[in-house]
């Protein structure tokens, strides 16, 4: 792994192909005969510090239409946290389904789990099959995995009835110094961001273009207003990113000031502070108030003019359900995915049926869509919102930060980069759009 980094640090990245790949790596797992660990503990009182591990595995074996990718770094998302804490169920469940598909397919079904949905790397092997990439390309990978085999998959690849999260419904995922992707998740690495800026946006950015802007989403429109939940969070500040860039008016809604400069920072001017204006959308553990939604509602149009939101973009799930429902302009839309705050959600169908509002479910995204994000980055018109980079060392500590809320954006981690600030291509480019990359940069 060192003559592969070294290689990369040089920037003699066609000389990659040509180097030995090491029989095993480091890797974070989770393992099998651990997913008992926590029973009994409520789901804030799970440590992933306790329960992730940083370990040597062996080098899977490469595959037809597969890539083996040498990982210079990864980031942290809100899977890895439900991977590491074992809910709402353990992900091993999913890797021996996964491991009864196919031949080729029982590589994933191990008593380990090699966790991780992002990498921005380097190519170093690629299978049979394989045209449009070779060892040397610097990529980042988006996550979804799918095999196509049914029809279903082939107007809309999140459709197809064998889609994955690689990463978190498979194996040798991207919290590692080396990962294994078909190669139809290859995307290039935008030039002018570090290995770690380039490897955060991944899956946030994807899901938030599907569940925003694509067809398959909201199918956002210039003048639409949008509700935006956890607008500084991971998938929360790039809906802004987009909202702001696509002509509409975010609505923004953060849990503190801090939170709330942030995304004056990004550009938006309409922001709620929830914690300050003290918005208790339950009244117990089992009983909402709609009074609470009220006031909510009659906050919005006051910033607004008198608009209600023609999309809510959700995520958090059963907290917040029932408000978005409530709030949602007649006619509009509610786009639900992730549930951070609980699966189960809630709502009054009265303001949905006899207001003609439609909710969406929304995952991930397909390539088509993931490559439209990625192309944004590039092109520097989206811009990572990574706050704070961990060793790969320390991806217990970054995803507990995660699981507790205690982040800004993404948190990234360092894989086999030595260091942070390498990677970086187009100086020309990254000098004109540094202070947007750098938005949230310690926060």
């Amino acid at each position: 792994m060192e003559k592969i980094r070294d290689a990369i640090l040089s920037g003699d990245v066609a000389a990659v192909g040509g180097l030995d790949v090491p029989d095993h790596y480091r890797a974070v797992t989770v393992h099998a005969d651990e997913v008992e660990m926590f029973a009994g503990l409520a789901t804030a009182d799970k440590d992933p510090r306790k329960s992730l591990h940083v370990e040597d595995v062996a080098t899977p074996e490469l595959g037809p239409g597969e890539a083996l990718v040498a990982v210079m770094a990864s980031a942290i998302n809100y899977n890895t946290v439900w991977t590491s804490i074992f809910e709402p169920l353990d992900t091993f469940a999913f890797l021996r389904r996964y491991g009864k598909t196919s031949e080729l397919a029982k590589r994933h079904d191990l008593p380990y789990h090699v966790v991780g949905s992002d990498l921005a790397g380097v190519v170093l092997r690629t299978g049979p099959g394989v045209g449009a990439w070779k060892p040397g390309d610097e990529v980042v990978a988006h996550c979804l995995s799918v095999e196509l085999e049914h029809p279903d998959g082939h107007n809309d690849t999140m459709l197809d009835p064998e889609q994955r999260i690689w990463g978190f419904e498979t194996n040798f995922g991207g919290l590692a110094e080396l990962a294994l992707v078909k190669s139809n998740q290859l995307m290039p690495k935008p030039a002018h961001l570090t290995w770690e800026e380039a490897a955060s946006p991944g899956l946030v950015n994807s899901t938030a273009y599907r569940q925003l802007v694509s067809r398959n989403g909201a199918g956002m429109k210039q003048g639409d207003t949008v509700l935006i939940w956890g607008a500084s969070g991971g998938l929360g500040s790039y809906a802004t990113q987009f909202a702001l860039n696509g002509g509409a008016t975010p609505v923004c809604v953060v849990s503190s000031p801090e939170k709330a400069e942030i995304c004056r920072r990004m550009g938006a001017e309409l922001i709620i502070d929830r914690t300050a204006e003290d918005y208790r959308f339950w009244s117990d553990e089992n009983t909402q108030n709609p009074r609470e939604w009220k006031r909510f509602g009659a906050r919005i149009r006051e910033l607004t003019g008198g608009d209600d939101p023609d999309i809510v973009f959700e995520h958090p799930g059963r907290e917040t359900f029932g408000a978005s429902v409530y709030v949602a302009k007649r006619g509009g839309t509610i786009v639900t995915c992730a549930s951070t705050s609980g699966f189960m959600h809630q709502y009054d169908n009265r303001y949905l049926w006899m207001h003609l509002k439609s909710i969406i479910g929304s995952h991930f995204a397909n390539y088509r869509e993931a490559s439209e994000a990625n192309r944004l980055i590039a092109k520097g018109k989206i811009h990572p919102t990574l706050s704070k980079v961990y060793p790969l060392e320390e991806t217990g500590q970054a995803t507990y930060d995660v699981h507790r809320n205690a982040h800004q954006g993404k948190v990234g981690v360092l894989c086999l980069a030595p260091a942070e600030g390498l990677g970086v291509r187009d100086e020309e480019k990254r000098a004109k759009h540094i202070k947007a990359i750098n938005t949230f940069r310690g926060v």
